[in-house]
């Protein structure tokens, strides 16, 4: 159990870093405010079309009587928003990051100097980096929409589809979040996406208690433009102990110098 506590140790980590650091925070709120909007729009737009949906999707009750027809299309529009919430979740950090990729991969690499050690550096041009950032982002996405359609059909299941189901939702959810923020350090050492999430897949506990916590802030997405930055710099923070990498004395550098601009 004291991987849980160390994963959110790194996330409490990242955000006192960034809190150091006002310059690269600021910046680093612009590309979450961006993908903010977009998203706004869309879980408005289902707020208006989530009923005729699920209508359209289950004809078959259009005979049923009262009030078994309502409140079972009632509970599907509500699954409905459940599943878009996690791949909102999950999506808003892939985006985010993929917006932000230069921002980010400095940020990335300044948490690391203040730590100490080798900076590493992929030496990739920027197209390049996006190209690979967006191919992984679609891979996990892929896999967070085959893993939330199971979730939505297990919660029809009484009792477990209201209460089991939206835990063991949130564990994934943390865990794809956490790949998503630790590829941003993993990238940058050339490690392909098998071998990290190998690495990920070591450390369960250490990747959840970083992320489950990370993934219950995300359903409110103001939160998640504010945390946004700090969770880069905490995922660095982890990467680096998963990949056993040793850490000097940190250097102290308690203000935001010119130095570390973007």
């Amino acid at each position: 159990m004291g991987d849980l506590g160390a994963g959110f140790g790194y996330l409490v980590q990242g955000q006192r870093w960034v809190g150091r650091h006002g310059r690269q925070y600021g910046f680093g709120l612009l590309p979450g405010l961006i993908t903010l909007v977009l998203y706004v729009a869309a879980l408005v737009a289902l707020a208006f079309w989530a009923d005729d949906a699920a209508a359209w999707a289950t004809p078959f009750a259009d005979d049923w009587g009262s009030p078994w027809s309502a409140l079972f299309r009632g509970a599907l529009t509500v699954l409905l928003w459940a599943l878009a919430l996690l791949l909102a979740v999950v999506s808003f950090t892939a985006v985010t990051l993929l917006v932000g990729q230069p921002f980010y991969e400095t940020l990335s690499e300044r948490v690391e100097e203040s730590e100490g050690g080798e900076v590493h550096r992929s030496g990739l041009p920027l197209w390049r980096e996006l190209w690979i950032s967006a191919r992984d982002s679609l891979r996990i996405l892929v896999r967070v929409t085959f893993y939330g359609i199971l979730l939505f059909a297990a919660g029809f299941i009484p009792a477990v589809g209201q209460t089991v189901v939206p835990a063991i939702g949130f564990c994934v959810t943390g865990f794809f979040l956490s790949e998503e923020l630790t590829a941003v350090a993993l990238q940058r050492r050339r490690i392909e996406f098998r071998e990290g999430l190998a690495l990920l897949k070591g450390r369960r506990l250490l990747v959840l208690g970083f992320g489950v916590p990370l993934a219950v802030a995300f359903v409110v997405p103001v939160v998640a433009v504010f945390l946004m930055p700090g969770a880069v710099a905490g995922a660095t923070l982890m990467s680096r102990e998963l990949l056993g990498e040793s850490a000097p004395t940190p250097v102290r550098d308690e203000t935001d110098t010119a130095a570390h601009g973007v």
